[in-house]
């Protein structure tokens, strides 16, 4: 399955380094470029999920490069700026931009922005009739339940898809951890219970009164047969 493409255009190598690696770690794939010229070369041979954006290049301005992008494309933009000043953050977002995050930042909080854009932005797959009400696009990260988004986390999302592909079979916490985690070695069983309740509790706020996923008691976890 394909991941959703990043494209990061920044100048400083070390800021676009470590952001790089982050979003890969956090399953994105990622295109770079280090000026406005290379990413407009790049949006010319692909189409991203998403741009992160410095504002302060060596050739230009992001605000004017967002300005003549948004004539002829809507592709998502998180502006990174070392600005901090309200002005700026007012014109990056009056112009469009879906976010914007000041220098210095967390690696991780730019991906988890950037999880949060793709939600509101990507319209999900629609419910093919008869159907499940649940629909999962892992490509993506999203999830809706009776045409309703799911606010999940990664780790969520993979756990929901096993139990999804595969309703009614009992899955012990050691082989969730296993299936859903990149390195399961570094997890404990206790943490697939957290992230079971948390998926419960988003699928409850959709239909409260469902019992999506069964305990067995010495066993593991299921989604349920029942839940359609």
């Amino acid at each position: 399955m394909t991941a959703p493409h990043i494209l990061l255009v920044e100048d400083e190598p070390a800021i676009r380094d470590a952001l790089a690696y982050t979003l890969g770690s956090e399953g994105f794939r990622t295109t770079t470029a280090g000026t406005l010229h290379e990413a407009q070369a790049l949006l010319a041979e692909t189409s991203p999920d998403l741009i992160v954006l410095d504002v302060g290049l060596p050739d230009g301005s992001g605000f004017d490069a967002l300005r003549q992008w948004r004539k002829t494309a809507e592709i998502p933009v998180l502006f990174l700026t070392a600005r901090a000043g309200e002005i700026d953050r007012v014109v990056g977002l009056e112009l469009g931009a879906d976010d914007y995050v000041t220098k210095p930042f967390s690696p991780r909080e730019v991906a988890a922005r950037i999880r949060a854009i793709l939600r509101r932005t990507v319209k999900p797959a629609a419910t093919k009739p008869g159907a499940t009400g649940l629909v999962i696009d892992s490509d993506r990260h999203l999830a809706t339940l009776d045409g309703r988004p799911l606010d999940l986390s990664r780790q969520e999302l993979r756990i929901l898809q096993i139990l999804h592909d595969q309703p009614g079979v009992v899955f012990s916490r050691s082989r969730l951890l296993d299936l859903a985690w990149d390195d399961p070695g570094n997890a404990f069983e206790r943490t697939v219970d957290s992230h079971i309740k948390a998926l419960r509790n988003a699928l409850r706020t959709i239909r409260p009164d469902s019992e999506p996923i069964r305990t067995v008691r010495g066993e593991g976890y299921a989604l349920a047969d029942d839940f359609r």
